[in-house]
């Protein structure tokens, strides 16, 4: 009944909400599922940890009218331009940079590609190549902190959002690196995929550096200062604000229009978060009410597979899944069902949120759906989709064996947030 809805254009928050209700309501009681209904949505929005949330937006979007997305991709564009494959190296760094001020895969994309895509072509990039490239390097915006799909998996989940920001660190690093070494041995094989540009001499390369060391300095307080335990997630986000309007001043963009602007983007946005996150958790205690986790628990316990195999099955359903549903719908509707699951075969919900992001990123880029495809197509309307989707086959090959990696070696995300604790 979900999938549904869903297909039939139903909005993700509303098709949980309706089918959570409706589910309590025949399992237990109209009555009751009514009842349950108000009272989650009363702890939903009095939920004093859930302000983090509109907050970072907030700053990201007063960030925006700072003009930071412009500023990360000219610093890196200025330093590696020069090489084969530079401007794309470029809009790499400038996805991981603006990814850490947006936290949103789609954001990301569209905001780094409308300033790097024209710069790309008009320096003779094929355009299957640039366009991949940057539908893979915006998909960094859902996991470098502070990742929006990182704080829902926390409120959802239950789980320390510090620790998933620190766990988010090194994938996130390693993520852009796999996508860097890509780049690399594309240009190696077929140079003309990226001619290199004219070099800019050292003298214009550090000051540039000027144009994005304060927004960088924001990021470092804020995300540092949550990691090592001087704010807690929400002050962390507070400050991050209260930092964002100082920025904004300073660079001459602070007036009534860019403010409000900015307001009524993050009241837009976190409404409709608000909403997903009341039908999620109104589904997980229809699905906690079915029994239906103790089930699938039981058949992954009575097929004696190893953790690996169990989470290789789940990375295969999710990837299918992924083919046709939102990325914020796939974590929504599959936390409730694999988590338990996970936590029984001994694996960390630190861990499993790091490893349901990672996953959910790769629908961004995945036919059919890849959101991320289609904005930029809506951005160059003379690129035909499966141009784009041929320019990004080999960095999904990159997103398979980054993700093996994480499954593989578990540490990748749980020794910075370890460190941290200790």
């Amino acid at each position: 009944m979900l999938l549904l809805l869903l297909a039939s254009g139903v909005p993700i928050g509303v098709g949980l909400m309706l089918v959570g209700i409706g589910g309590l309501a025949v399992m237990i009681a109209p009555e009751a599922a009514v009842i349950k209904a108000g009272v989650v949505s009363f702890e939903v929005i009095s939920k004093y940890e859930l302000g983090v949330l509109p907050l970072f937006l907030l700053m990201a979007h007063l960030c925006f009218a700072a003009g930071a997305s412009r500023d990360f991709f000219d610093v890196a564009a200025k330093f590696l331009g020069h090489r084969r494959g530079g401007l794309a190296l470029a809009s790499i760094g400038g996805c991981a940079g603006f990814g850490a001020i947006s936290g949103s895969s789609l954001a990301t994309v569209s905001t780094i590609s409308s300033v790097a895509l024209p710069e790309m072509r008009r320096a003779g990039y094929h355009p299957g190549f640039a366009a991949g490239a940057l539908a893979a390097g915006g998909t960094l915006g859902s996991l470098i902190p502070p990742s929006g799909a990182l704080i829902v998996f926390g409120i959802i989940a239950e789980q320390s959002i510090g620790k998933l920001f620190a766990a988010a660190i090194v994938p996130g690093a390693t993520q852009a690196l796999s996508y860097m070494a890509t780049i690399a041995l594309l240009c190696l094989w077929r140079p003309e995929l990226g001619p290199a540009t004219v070099r800019v001499p050292w003298r214009d390369r550090l000051p540039a550096l000027r144009q994005v060391a304060d927004i960088f300095a924001l990021m470092l307080f804020v995300i540092g200062g949550l990691m090592i335990g001087w704010f807690t997630p929400t002050e962390a986000a507070s400050v991050g604000v209260v930092g964002a309007l100082l920025l904004l001043a300073v660079r001459g963009g602070f007036t009534r229009a860019a403010v409000a602007g900015a307001l009524r983007a993050t009241l837009r946005t976190a409404g409709m978060i608000y909403v997903v996150i009341i039908g999620a958790l109104l589904f997980a205690n229809f699905i906690s009410a079915s029994e239906i986790t103790e089930a699938l628990s039981g058949a992954v316990s009575d097929l004696h597979a190893s953790p690996v195999v169990a989470i290789i099955a789940m990375t295969l359903i999710l990837l299918l899944l992924g083919s046709f549903l939102d990325g914020v719908a796939l974590m929504l509707l599959t936390t409730p069902i694999f988590l338990p699951i996970a936590e029984q075969l001994g694996y960390s919900p630190i861990w499993f949120g790091i490893f349901l992001v990672r996953t959910m990123e790769i629908g961004f880029v995945h036919p059919p759906l890849g959101l991320n495809i289609y904005v930029i197509q809506g951005l160059a309307r003379d690129l035909s989709l499966g141009t784009i989707f041929r320019g990004v086959i080999p960095f999904l090959v990159a997103d398979f064996l980054h993700l093996a990696a994480i499954i593989a070696v578990p540490a990748l995300a749980l020794w910075l947030p370890g460190l941290v604790a200790g």
